[in-house]
């Protein structure tokens, strides 16, 4: 079994326990800082550029499975609406589908409407659109960066 140091075990206690995670890393020494997101917005969380900012993360945090991506693909290509359908059309049961959805909705990307005792899901692209947007705005700041990267380069700047 793999344990952390024992302070009642071997030279009589001198041994500190570390923090799990400082283990991980090899040091002890603090985590550096997150750093800050490109392209993101230093708006409070309740304002509206950080409740997009919010739907953003969401969206891409839903995305990042290939499972629900594969999902979505289903959906938008009308092939299911329920999740029994959908599992029939993935490697994956019926439930694990269910959790799936759930997330997806979370996120903004389905709507569930119950027609008598089936739940049929849909896709609301919309909160696509803002990620689209995101990713819009940091290429065009990379481009800007490039652009003057180049001009410097070259000696135009």
């Amino acid at each position: 079994m793999i344990g952390f140091p024992n302070p009642s075990v071997g030279d009589g206690g001198s041994h500190q326990q570390e923090e799990p995670r400082a283990l991980l890393r090899g040091t002890t020494e603090p985590p550096a800082p997150p750093r800050p997101r490109l392209g993101g917005t230093s708006a409070p969380a309740g304002s509206a550029a950080g409740s997009d900012a919010a739907q953003v993360d969401a969206v891409f945090a839903a995305l990042s499975d290939a499972t629900r991506r594969r999902v979505v693909a289903e959906l938008s290509a009308g092939r299911a609406g329920t999740a029994t359908a959908i599992a029939a059309l993935l490697p994956v049961s019926r439930q694990a589908v269910a959790k799936h959805l759930a997330v997806l909705a979370d996120a903004g990307l389905v709507a569930a409407e119950r027609i008598g005792r089936e739940t049929r899901y849909r896709l609301t692209p919309e909160p696509l659109g803002a990620a689209m947007a995101w990713m819009v705005d940091v290429g065009a700041e990379w481009d800007l960066r490039l652009s003057q990267l180049r001009d410097l380069v070259e000696g135009d700047g």
